[in-house]
């Protein structure tokens, strides 16, 4: 495991890296991509502030909720009150709404190269986006998937219908009694596909994605592999930080670049093999698109 004593920025002039990135994107053998949430928040998809009093105002002045992700966590009385909250949730950030700049500007960039992308993302930009379904993989669910809660079966179920359905029939923070989802099989209360904890359902599609993943990177393994990381910060390091940390030190031909506002740092033992570039992804992309 890396220290964190380790860590240290990238030296060398923000053109000078910018130069540098281009040259990895066109001379990669392989470009491995790993995006977080810092990629959505530039292209929009904030969880606080403004876009959270728009379409949450109203569990706000009732439970003093004061951001998405933690209002994904409250303890609500009622399922008709919890599937109000991510029935709004899923759909302003995965049904009816635009990819976003940044994910159309990175597809411009790598759509002619040999890529592929881990994501700890749940909204859908990729997809929406135009990326190759079968060049993602999506690791920690899907806004889009239903499964049980109590995880009784390894069994998603597409939740499009059902989340309009909930949009435009709720009241009073609460949906109709007869909308709440239950469980096919054991008749207990469906929630969110997202890894929350050990009840996680990893699908067939997931393990599909998984060993497309495992393939590329052993198919890859020992050739000029670029290691894009963009905003992936410290909360789940260990899907997609360590990992390209650890690759990169493995294979001598690699390179490390992270891009993110605030939080690009790479340890002293690839330090010879990384750009850190600090500033909004949604810019840098832009210029690459170019």
């Amino acid at each position: 495991m890396f220290s964190k004593t380790m860590i240290t920025e990238s030296t060398g002039s923000f053109s000078d890296k910018i130069k540098i990135l281009n040259e990895e994107i066109q001379t990669a053998d392989a470009i491995v991509i790993g995006a977080g949430a810092g990629l959505s928040t530039s292209a929009g998809f904030t969880y606080s502030g403004a876009r959270f009093k728009k379409h949450f105002s109203d569990f706000q002045k009732k439970y003093g909720i004061t951001d998405m992700y933690s209002g994904g966590f409250y303890p609500f009385e009622t399922p008709e009150e919890y599937f109000a909250w991510w029935s709004r949730q899923i759909y302003i950030n995965r049904y009816d709404v635009p990819a976003g700049k940044p994910y159309k500007d990175l597809l411009s960039v790598v759509k002619d190269k040999n890529y592929f992308v881990l994501t700890t993302n749940v909204d859908h930009r990729f997809q929406i986006a135009g990326f190759d379904k079968k060049r993602l993989f999506y690791t920690q669910g899907d806004y889009g998937l239903w499964q049980c809660s109590a995880a009784c079966h390894n069994k998603t179920y597409d939740n499009e219908k059902e989340v309009r359905e909930m949009i435009s029939l709720q009241k009073d923070m609460k949906i109709p009694k007869d909308l709440v989802p239950r469980c096919p099989v054991c008749g207990k209360l469906m929630t969110m596909n997202l890894r929350a904890d050990d009840r996680f359902v990893q699908d067939e599609g997931w393990y599909l994605a998984a060993n497309r993943y495992d393939s590329f990177i052993r198919n890859n393994k020992n050739t000029h592999i670029l290691f894009l990381e963009l905003g992936v910060g410290m909360n789940t390091p260990g899907i997609i930080k360590y990992p390209f940390w650890q690759m990169t030190m493995n294979n001598k031909n690699s390179v490390y670049v992270c891009i993110n506002l605030g939080e690009a740092a790479a340890p002293f033992s690839i330090s010879d093999r990384s750009v850190c570039i600090n500033a909004d992804i949604g810019k840098i992309l832009e210029g690459l698109s170019r």
